[in-house]
C-alpha cells in the first residue's frame, strides 16, 4: 500500500512539474513578445517576414523555418490602427509555430497615428473591396509556392476580429477562425457558412463587446453545431496588444496558449500511423 501511495505521489509531483514548466515557458515567451513592442526608432525590433502583393493590395508574409507534415497558413486581420509592427510581430509569432502567416492590409497601405485617424480609416473600408482582398488572400496562400497551404485559418483583433469571422462565414474552406474581442453575430443564417472551428476570446470588462453579445454568439454557435470554444478573461478591450495602454500580460499569455493549441489541433492534425498489413501482422506474431 505504501509503495502504491509513493508511486501516486511521484506521478503527481511529475505532472505538477510539467505543468509548472509549461507555465514558466509561456510567461517567458509572452515577456519576449512584449519586449518586441517596447523598442522604438533605430532600436525597434526587426521583423522577419517580407512584403508581398496580394491582389491589388499589399500584405506581410512570414514563413516558418520548418514546416509540419500538414502545410498550414493563417491569414491575419489587423486592428483599426492598420497593418503596423504589432500585427507583423504576430505574424512572426505564428510562423515560429510552423504556420505560413499572411497579414493583409484593408487600408491600402495607410497606418493610423492616432485614434481619430484610425476611426476614419476604419469607416472608410468598402465592403466589396475588403471581400475581394480576402478572396485574393485565400487564393494566395493556396497557390503561392512558398506557402502551398493545405489548411487555412483566420485570426483578427477588434476590427480585425470581426473581419476574421466574416472571412470564415463567407469562405467555408477556412478550417479555423480566431476572434479576439471583435464584434460578432448571432445570425444563424450567416453563421451557417462557417465550415471550420471557432475560438472566441473576449474581455469581461470590455464595454464594446458586452457579455450579452458574447453569450448570444455562443448560443448561436451551439445552434448551428459549429465546433467552438469561447473564453473570457479579466481584462478590457485590446488586452493582447503589448504596444497599447490596455495590455494585460496574464490574459494575453493565457489566450495565446489557447490560440497556439487551437491552430495546432485544427491546422496541423497529426496523421494516424500507417496500419500494418495482415500479412505483416502474421509475420510479427510468429
Amino acid at each position: 500500500m505504501d509503495r502504491w501511495l509513493q508511486s501516486i505521489c511521484c506521478l503527481l509531483l511529475c505532472t505538477c512539474g510539467i505543468v509548472a514548466n509549461a507555465a514558466d515557458d509561456a510567461l517567458l515567451e509572452e515577456e519576449a513578445f512584449r519586449k518586441l513592442h517596447q523598442l522604438k526608432g533605430d532600436q525597434a525590433s526587426k521583423t522577419s517576414g517580407i512584403e508581398v502583393q496580394v491582389g491589388s493590395t499589399r500584405g506581410y508574409l512570414a514563413l516558418p523555418k520548418t514546416r509540419h507534415e500538414t502545410r498550414s497558413a493563417v491569414i491575419l486581420f489587423h486592428e483599426y490602427w492598420g497593418l503596423n509592427p504589432n500585427i507583423k510581430h504576430w505574424a512572426d509569432r505564428l510562423a515560429r509555430e510552423g504556420h505560413a502567416a499572411l497579414a493583409i492590409d484593408l487600408y491600402g497601405g495607410k497606418i493610423a497615428k492616432n485614434s481619430r485617424e484610425a476611426m476614419t480609416l476604419m469607416r472608410g473600408v468598402q465592403q466589396n473591396i475588403a471581400a475581394k482582398t480576402i478572396a485574393d488572400a485565400i487564393r494566395f496562400v493556396h497557390r503561392d509556392e512558398r506557402v502551398d497551404a493545405q489548411r487555412v485559418g483566420s485570426i483578427g483583433w477588434s476590427f480585425g476580429g470581426t473581419w476574421a469571422l466574416n472571412a470564415a462565414m463567407n469562405h467555408p474552406g477556412i478550417d479555423a477562425c480566431v476572434v479576439y474581442y471583435g464584434k460578432t453575430t448571432s445570425n444563424l443564417e450567416k453563421l451557417s457558412g462557417v465550415g471550420g472551428a471557432v475560438l472566441g476570446i473576449f474581455g469581461k470588462n470590455d464595454p464594446s463587446i458586452p457579455q450579452q453579445q458574447v453569450d448570444s454568439f455562443r448560443s448561436a454557435l451551439e445552434k448551428t453545431k459549429i465546433r467552438h470554444q469561447i473564453h473570457t478573461f479579466e481584462a478590457g478591450h485590446a488586452f493582447a496588444n503589448p504596444s497599447g495602454s490596455r495590455y494585460v500580460a496574464e490574459a494575453s499569455m493565457k489566450s495565446w496558449v489557447l490560440v497556439r493549441e487551437f491552430f495546432e489541433r485544427e491546422l496541423q492534425p497529426k496523421k494516424p500511423a500507417a496500419k500494418s498489413s495482415s500479412k505483416q501482422k502474421k509475420v510479427e506474431s510468429q
